[in-house]
């Protein structure tokens, strides 16, 4: 069977899960993966009979995913992860809703679970020192740690922590270009240096941990679980945390709470849109934004403009449209 949900099969559970309580589940693990044609039957099987919607990748390096189900079902599937010899031990955070941010059930196997393009680096191998969430205010405090938030610069725009240097990459790909044609020129940072890099979930700030060892950066550090496990541990008085935390699903964003936060999402260029951005003249739902505004073309638009008609009316009938989907990084 595809490991795509069918369409139908898709609005049931939309509709099913409509004003609940439900759990997302993201985590990831770097561990070597046979048989990955295997695993992805296994999974897709097990998720579809759970009723749990979302996206997994999978990868001769590991597993990576953002899923969303009823509490004992994602329970479930964490229990199953645990029998697993080598899945066991998996990173996983948690978050609460009340409406299901994905659309379908989803479970592909890709080159790399997170793309950076690089060959040859292995996390499983070499990596940063982990940092518990509950010791990350006291490293960000110490005077000369360098701190680098590894996501993309329209997640950097909505939060991120105090003197964290930004990549301003579109994408992790472009990660590696920025550490050696701007990290390895700053006069102040050596390979001695101390690195402190995070990211949403971990996965991201843990491989680029590993490229800047394979650089031969000796004092490198990331944030165990990401952002998300910082949320979930620290409180709201002793967090640092400037802003909101971008993530990709409908939600958008998150406060520091772990709710759904004041960004919602332009669905033809996929930026966040803050609600000033939401009052321009330039914004029309589902067609362009301030951000996007003169840069599509007319097939674009036309395209566009056709999808918003299929969402309001999907609204009107109480469904989820299928097609709004926000991409993932990678």
């Amino acid at each position: 069977m595809s490991p795509l949900m069918n369409d139908s099969r898709a609005k049931k559970y939309a509709r099913s899960y409509n004003d609940k309580k439900y759990i997302i589940a993201s985590f990831y693990k770097f561990v070597p993966i046979s048989n990955l044609d295997k695993l992805q039957n296994t999974l897709y099987h097990i998720c579809r009979d759970l009723g749990i919607a979302g996206t997994i990748l999978l990868a001769d390096e590991g597993i990576n995913g953002t899923i969303a189900g009823t509490k004992n079902s994602i329970k479930d599937l964490y229990q199953w992860f645990c029998d697993q010899p080598n899945l066991n031990g998996i990173q996983i955070k948690y978050s609460k809703d009340t409406s299901i941010p994905f659309h379908r059930l989803k479970v592909r196997i890709k080159k790399e679970i997170v793309a950076m393009g690089k060959p040859g680096i292995d996390p499983t191998s070499d990596v940063g020192t982990y940092v518990d969430p509950l010791d990350w205010n006291s490293l960000l405090k110490e005077k000369n740690t360098v701190i680098i938030d590894t996501r993309n610069h329209y997640e950097v725009k909505i939060g991120t922590f105090d003197k964290a240097l930004n990549p301003r990459t579109n994408s992790f790909r472009e990660f590696p270009a920025w550490v050696s044609g701007t990290l390895e020129t700053m006069p102040n940072i050596t390979k001695e240096s101390k690195i402190a890099m995070f990211c949403t979930g971990g996965i991201r700030c843990e491989k680029a941990t590993s490229y800047l060892k394979d650089r031969g950066y000796k004092n490198v550090f990331h944030l165990e679980g990401g952002i998300l496990k910082y949320f979930e541990d620290v409180s709201i008085e002793e967090n640092l945390w400037n802003g909101e935390c971008f993530v990709f699903d409908n939600r958008v964003s998150l406060k520091k709470d772990l709710k759904p936060g004041e960004y919602s999402m332009c669905h033809a260029c996929r930026m966040p849109l803050a609600k000033t951005d939401l009052e321009s003249k330039k914004y029309s739902p589902g067609v362009h934004c301030p951000k996007c505004f003169g840069t599509h073309t007319e097939k674009q638009v036309k395209r566009f403009k056709d999808r918003q008609r299929q969402v309001e009316l999907s609204n009107l009938r109480g469904e989820k449209h299928l097609g709004s989907i926000i991409k993932q990084d990678g």
